[in-house]
């Protein structure tokens, strides 16, 4: 049996409300907490970065199994780290004393939880001499955020933290079902952060030019392009991972998806059938990237809401843009 056993969550003490938000983005607060789905989010300081709050959310997990016993650390989180053209999966093997472990990462920016999963059960199927996988997560995406910038809008939401999720051999937590993926790069051009990059490299101009900030392209043609497709692909990856899993949409105990805005998340709930008091919103958290869904699967554990044979889908969606959902079997009573 592969499932996720432990998860831990690390959050930054300072606390940004949808009235902070508000006055910062020039929006009316009631606009924050009713269409954007958002009371309140973290940000860090310049003290902590993505690396930091992977290893703060790994740390708990790490007082209930041996360090030494880790096989594989995989970081999933935001691709904007510590510094560029970095491996910070190296730093957080150190840092936690993870001896025995190797690491690598992937990223897909906000879809990368469901994803990861997939990888590290594909691992432990493929390879009997892996038997503990420890998925890392760090998120400092708040800092991209121009709130002066309008075409950036529907990105207010971002905030930061840090996520992590062990996933083992023998789990008599959970089990890893199917999983299901869909890209349209189409999107690709659409989000990007311009200055940086080797297309735009760091100068006085960029700077001067506020391109170090995620930026839109032209968010009229995206919400064009997207509006009429992405629920639908949301919708795709669910019914395809459940399917996968032997199991239908009326099986759905709990859906675990990233924080968006809230018409979406209550447009998904109607197409899969499902009441808002069988998922997890994280209106008090925002989004962090890739981290949502491991999350929301952590504040599930804490408010006890998983019992023995719930499924649990994981869904999530990043830009250019790919969405992915994997199903959980809750084996708890």
């Amino acid at each position: 049996m592969i499932g996720i056993t432990e998860t831990g969550v690390y959050f930054p003490p300072r606390i940004e409300t949808a009235k902070e938000i508000a006055a910062r983005a020039e929006i009316p607060e009631e606009v924050i907490v009713e269409k954007f789905g958002l009371v309140q989010k973290h940000i860090s300081d310049n003290r902590i970065h993505a690396s930091d709050m992977a290893i703060e959310a790994a740390r708990s997990i790490l007082e209930k199994i041996d360090p030494l016993s880790i096989d594989v650390l995989i970081y999933f989180g935001s691709s904007y780290k510590d510094y560029m053209v970095w491996t910070c999966g190296t730093k957080i093997v150190h840092e936690l004393g993870l001896k025995n472990a190797y690491a690598f990462e992937i990223m897909n920016v906000s879809s990368c939880f469901p994803i990861a999963l997939k990888v590290a059960k594909d691992m432990l199927v493929s390879d009997p001499t892996i038997h503990n996988i420890l998925l890392v997560g760090g998120c400092k995406e708040a800092e991209l955020v121009d709130y002066q910038n309008v075409r950036s809008r529907f990105m207010f939401n971002f905030a930061d933290g840090g996520a992590a999720a062990l996933v083992q051999r023998g789990s008599a937590r959970s089990r890893v079902l199917g999983s299901s993926i869909l890209t349209d790069g189409s999107f690709h051009d659409d989000v990007r952060v311009v200055g940086g990059g080797s297309k735009h490299p760091a100068s006085l101009e960029s700077v001067q030019q506020r391109l170090h900030y995620l930026d839109v392209k032209d968010p009229k043609d995206m919400k064009k392009r997207l509006d009429p497709v992405s629920v639908n692909h949301f919708v795709h990856v669910v019914q395809h991972a459940l399917e996968k899993s032997g199991h239908s949409v009326r099986d759905i105990n709990w859906l675990i998806p990233l924080h968006t805005k809230r018409s979406m998340f209550l447009e998904l709930l109607s197409r899969l059938e499902l009441n808002e008091d069988r998922a997890i919103y994280l209106d008090h958290y925002g989004h962090l990237s890739a981290l949502d869904p491991c999350i929301g699967l952590h504040v599930g554990q804490e408010r006890r809401l998983f019992r023995k044979g719930d499924k649990i889908v994981t869904v999530s969606a990043g830009t250019g843009y790919t969405w992915a959902a994997t199903v959980l079997e809750w084996l708890e009573s």
